[in-house]
């Protein structure tokens, strides 16, 4: 998520420093001004604490509980299991992983059947031509008869050594690879609603920060423009007031426009068509530190990964499938059997009113041109490609977990390092709003101290949305997403 800025007007003001320090000293007395209330103290700390999970001791224990984002009650309330929930609900992703892998499942139902007997019923009505015969098309049955008769047949499969049975057995590692899949896509799309629930508080958050920081800086131009009116601060004073108070407009309208930006993608990836307005709900949950072994987690995302075990089942599908074209050479043994009446038959040409017969028949190819070596070898290439495509899996497997580890831990030395820069922020604020007070600092210093705060608060604001992110995607990359 873009973060909002307000560091591009931080030249001008650098820009401006000499002169500024020059007019507003030689303007004013150093003399304590009864027309300068004390500026109201820094508050842009605490927001930015109760706007994230708390994370005092070390994030290992809650400190405070969370801002309440409800806006009168009027939006229904979202905390990150529902988000999950809806997400995995409602996301068409999701619906189209499930039916794929119902779909695979009906493919092993049809390769299964070549091992099942297969029956017909046959009723046949015949008027002939008395005497006539087939005289072309056809070498079998060349008398015609005026007959009505019924009957069936039907055929079993009794081996073809191996064939059907790997062809049965790679669409069931089909279906599983497909299945996995699916737990895949589900991953995602709970890691994408993290994202996007974490996304969306942290832009809530930063916009508390901007109107905050409008608030701050609208209350220091009212009492320069007072002064200014009083003769006790010069134009050049009032001046850089209300342009830093337009910046932290400008701020606070970016600000605004992320909130809706990221709630708008939170809505799509809840699966919703229209636009809902949630009141999003931080929780309590203590975060602890990343885990310190990460050959431990390297271990636990091989095993669990659902990614990886769909590869791995396509690899082994590939394998069987591979087999089952090589057995194609060889011979295919099967039964056939027929059976019926004839009720209605000529004088001659039938000697009984029933027929019946059962029989085994050897199929040896002999020669087609080379199709089934090169299937087989076809198979056999695709199956060692698949094998080497697991292995590259696994290598990014490898380096995914490492990237998620350490940038978890970076995110986690994050939080203190901005906590103690808001905390030093939050004090220079006050030591420069007392300076300016007592006139011993220019505007240029007290704007450049509120600019530090503000800029301190989104900083820590970001670390600590930023490494719960980071956690949850180490969660995803080890297979731990629930």
């Amino acid at each position: 998520m873009r973060r909002p800025s307000i560091r591009w007007f931080n030249s001008t003001l650098l820009f401006s420093l000499a002169i500024a320090c020059s007019s507003s000293l030689s303007g004013q007395d150093t003399t304590t001004k009864p027309g300068l209330p004390d500026a109201p103290p820094a508050p842009l700390m605490e927001i930015a604490r109760q706007s994230a999970m708390p994370m005092a001791e070390g994030l290992s224990q809650a400190a405070a509980a969370p801002a309440d984002n409800s806006a009168s009650g009027q939006h229904p309330r979202l905390a990150l299991a529902d988000a999950e929930r809806l997400a995995i609900k409602n996301n068409p992703r999701v619906s189209v992983a499930h039916l794929l892998a119902l779909a695979q499942h009906q493919v092993v139902r049809e390769t299964r059947a070549a091992e099942l007997p297969t029956g017909t019923a046959n009723i046949t009505a015949e008027d002939a031509e008395n005497g006539s015969r087939v005289s072309a098309g056809s070498l079998t049955a060349s008398n015609l008869f005026e007959h009505a008769a019924a009957g069936g047949e039907f055929t079993q499969l009794i081996t073809d050594f191996g064939r059907t049975g790997n062809l049965v057995a790679s669409s069931r590692l089909q279906e599983r690879a497909q299945t996995a899949n699916a737990i895949a896509t589900v991953e995602d799309i709970t890691l994408a609603a993290d994202q996007a629930f974490f996304d969306a508080l942290q832009a809530q958050a930063l916009l508390k920060v901007a109107d905050q920081n409008v608030s701050t800086r609208q209350t220091t131009e009212t009492q320069v423009s007072q002064m200014t009116k009083n003769k006790l601060k010069s134009t050049l004073d009032l001046s850089f007031a209300d342009v830093i108070l337009s910046q932290a407009k400008l701020l606070q309208l970016d600000a605004q426009n992320n909130v809706d930006s990221t709630l708008a993608a939170l809505d799509a990836v809840l699966g919703l068509d229209r636009q809902v307005t949630y009141d999003l709900v931080d929780d309590n949950a203590p975060v602890n530190a990343p885990p310190t072994d990460a050959d431990q987690l390297l271990q636990l995302a091989f095993q669990q990964r659902p990614d990886l075990q769909a590869l791995t089942y396509s690899q082994q599908a590939a394998v069987k499938f591979s087999h089952a074209q090589r057995d194609q050479m060889l011979p295919t043994i099967s039964a056939a059997g027929t059976a019926g009446s004839v009720p209605i038959r000529p004088p001659s040409g039938y000697t009984s009113n029933w027929w019946g017969g059962i029989g085994v028949n050897m199929e040896i190819p002999i020669f087609n041109g080379f199709l089934y070596s090169a299937q087989a070898k076809e198979a056999s290439i695709r199956a060692q490609a698949a094998s080497e495509q697991t292995r590259d899996l696994r290598d990014r497997i490898v380096r995914d977990v490492r990237t998620a580890w350490l940038a978890a831990n970076t995110a986690y030395r994050r939080v203190a390092v901005t906590d103690e820069l808001l905390q030093q922020a939050n004090l220079a604020l006050s030591l420069a709003q007392t300076r300016y007070k007592l006139g011993l600092s220019s505007i240029v210093e007290l704007s450049q101290a509120q600019f530090q705060q503000t800029d301190a608060a989104i900083g820590n604001t970001d670390a600590q949305y930023q490494y719960r992110l980071a956690l949850a995607t180490l969660n995803y990359q080890t297979g731990a997403t629930p």
